[in-house]
């Protein structure tokens, strides 16, 4: 793996958590949506992060036990592979005066739990800052490295 393949590997961690917080927040925008374009209730999402590279973990192990280090012709990093829709059921609430109410006066819901996606979307903050932080710290071992060759 390339020294510049460093920035690569952060870049995709803090373009995937980006994504991730941008979904949380369209779930709670979404918290009271009835009705959608597909018919039915706003159902929640889910971001599904996939990792990518040539090599797997068990390879890059046995290549670091042999002394070898990560060689990989692909840098290494992680993507979003799928949003998916959530299938918990949807809530039913009793209110009859709701223009989306069925014929016993129940309305459904969407999944949407505000305090998961607060939750969801914190962790993700703190996943995009600790990339930003490798990102920063990688920056300035460059910058290190260039002052000493001068």
């Amino acid at each position: 793996m390339s020294f510049l393949g460093s920035f690569d590997i952060s870049a995709s961690g803090m373009s995937a958590q980006r994504l991730r917080m941008d979904i949380a927040a369209e779930n709670i925008a979404n918290v009271d949506t009835t009705r959608t374009e597909a018919g039915g209730a706003y159902r929640r999402k889910d971001v599904v992060f996939q990792s990518y590279g040539d090599n797997s973990f068990k390879d890059a192990l046995k290549n670091a036990a042999k002394g070898n280090g990560y060689v990989s012709k692909r840098t290494p990093g992680v993507r979003v592979s799928n949003i998916i829709e959530d299938d918990r059921e949807l809530k039913r609430v009793y209110n009859p005066s709701h223009p989306d109410a069925d014929a016993d006066g129940y309305v459904e819901l969407p999944n949407v739990d505000v305090l998961k996606e607060t939750v969801d979307s914190m962790s993700a903050t703190r996943s995009y800052e600790a990339n930003v932080t490798a990102l920063n710290a990688m920056k300035a071992m460059a910058q290190k490295a260039l002052e000493i060759g001068k």
